[in-house]
């Protein structure tokens, strides 16, 4: 992959790394309040995606969230190695990946952890996320109705079996922390009981219209960061998780309300809600002039006690991200997925 064109670490128009405020983990570790999301969707390429990489860590961005099973943690890792070169230290950054559903086996998973750093060129992953709490997977772009005859409910213990390795990957120096991700709360309190080493993030779908707020609540309570995938409701989502019943965070009017009271877009509204709540936003564009907004909405021009609150009516509980895909021989639905009467469902 070609970077030949001239990089700049430091452009006027983009933002100070270092005045992006940073949550701290449970282990002291700084990480930024925002992130860039990597997920192509199928409608951008690997290169596509590895150029905004490079030109998110150009304008000021130091998270980067990638996943093995995006298809594209070679490129990134090309960016990233670009940008190192041209003055930006491994320090500064926070990469994380994730362990995806087929690599579940313990013997699995050392080898897709040192794939996925091979790829990116890294020594040391920030965070290693489990991408989903069970083994089931699927063909690349299959349809929402698409079902893995192999696929099955949580099983606690080899969960556990699987997570065991990357507590030993923390041991090794592979990973600084491990990541839970589409995950809940039962699954969750079992997972914290067990573990040597407690999970120091969760990945989840947050955004003003699934807003998930005891979730996040339970979280903080337990020193976990909330790590918010589809932060302005991802209109570009696969199409199998679109349902004529979806409420879209970008067009709902309290959202629309407060953007405009700034004059910005309601996606910048709903990543300043986000920051402001206390989650970690990553949303994802190759647009400079997107991401570049994004960054700027994270670090400026904050929103008001009453604005919060304005997008707090905008919460009806509609989950974008079904997972129909994950489910089992025998699950009643997606909402299997998510344990949503309180109970892992079996």
């Amino acid at each position: 992959m070609d970077f030949s064109e001239p990089f700049d670490p430091r452009p006027a128009d983009g933002v100070d790394a270092s005045l992006v405020p940073r949550r701290t983990l449970r282990t002291g570790a700084k990480i930024p309040c925002i992130g860039l999301g990597t997920f192509g969707n199928d409608r951008f390429t690997p290169e596509e995606i590895a150029r905004s990489v490079l030109g998110a860590l150009s304008v000021g961005y130091r998270f980067i969230d990638c996943a093995a099973v995006y298809g594209n943690e070679p490129q990134i890792g090309e960016a990233l190695r670009c940008a190192m070169h041209n003055g930006i230290a491994r320090e500064e950054l926070f990469i994380s990946s994730k362990l995806w559903n087929d690599r579940h086996a313990p013997a699995d998973v050392l080898p897709a952890l040192k794939q996925s750093l091979a790829d990116l060129g890294l020594d040391f992953l920030d965070m290693y996320f489990i991408h989903w709490p069970f083994p089931n997977t699927h063909a690349p772009g299959a349809a929402h109705d698409s079902r893995s005859p192999d696929a099955r409910p949580y099983i606690h213990a080899d969960y556990m079996a699987t997570y065991r390795e990357l507590e030993k990957a923390v041991d090794e120096g592979l990973i600084r922390h491990i990541g839970v991700s589409n995950t809940t709360i039962p699954k969750l309190n079992l997972l914290l009981a067990d573990a040597r080493i407690k999970p120091a993030a969760n990945q989840m779908e947050m955004h003003p219209t699934f807003a998930q707020t005891g979730f996040l609540e339970y979280l903080k309570a337990r020193d976990v960061a909330a790590i918010a995938y589809c932060p302005i409701g991802s209109p570009g989502r696969p199409k199998r998780d679109t349902d004529p019943s979806d409420v879209e965070a970008m067009t709902h009017p309290a959202v629309v309300a407060v953007a405009e009271a700034h004059g910005v877009h309601p996606a910048l509204a709903c990543v300043k809600w986000a920051v402001q709540r206390g989650q970690i936003p990553i949303p994802s564009s190759i647009h400079r002039a997107k991401y570049l907004a994004n960054l700027k909405a994270a670090v400026s021009d904050p929103l008001t006690d009453a604005e919060m609150a304005r997008i707090a009516e905008a919460d009806c509980g509609s989950r974008l991200i079904k997972g129909q895909v994950f489910l089992w021989p025998g699950a009643a639905s997606w909402k299997d997925l998510w344990d949503m009467d309180g109970v892992i469902a079996k």
